[in-house]
């Protein structure tokens, strides 16, 4: 019984010279393509979430053929496409904000109450910046602007009792 299975397995995985090559050679490509899909994850790693997902290409286990090879390579290529288009969207918005940032900063009468998170410039960690008037309510009268730096996350037993 051992050597039919073998023998049937061995007449199964036979292909040709050409074959074999496109095989192995469509394998190189979706190894770079994963690779490289990989690499735009970290780098969009953690303010933005890239979907990375390949749908599979049949339910049940057994080796793929060319064409099967080539709708997995093909579909890679579109996920690393639309992942770029991603990440250049969020690198735009980001420097957005960071020049809004400076011109906040700058002249901060011209932007009252706004609120730039570090999210929002692409930076780690929390914390924000916002315009808010100068001693309050005569501040404000008064056109007293300034840019205020938060101290960063807020403390654990502090977040929950805002939370209950």
């Amino acid at each position: 019984m051992p050597g039919l299975l073998e023998r049937e397995l061995r007449s199964e995985l036979r292909v040709d010279g050409d074959e074999k090559l496109a095989r192995v050679e469509l394998r190189r490509q979706i190894a770079r393509l994963e690779a490289e899909l990989g690499s735009l994850v970290a780098d969009a790693f953690p303010r933005l979430r890239l979907d990375t997902d390949v749908a599979g290409v049949s339910g049940e286990a057994r080796v793929l053929g060319l064409g099967d090879l080539e709708a997995v390579r093909d579909s890679l290529a579109t996920r690393i496409a639309d992942a770029r288009v991603q990440l250049r969207h969020q690198d735009e918005l980001e420097t957005r904000n960071r020049e809004l940032l400076e011109r906040m900063i700058e002249s901060p009468a011209d932007f009252k109450w706004v609120q730039i998170s570090r999210d929002d410039i692409g930076a780690p960690g929390c914390g924000h910046w916002h315009s808010r008037p100068r001693f309050g309510l005569l501040g404000m009268l008064m056109g007293w602007w300034r840019v205020r730096v938060s101290s960063g996350c807020p403390l654990p037993g502090r977040l929950a009792a805002v939370e209950r």
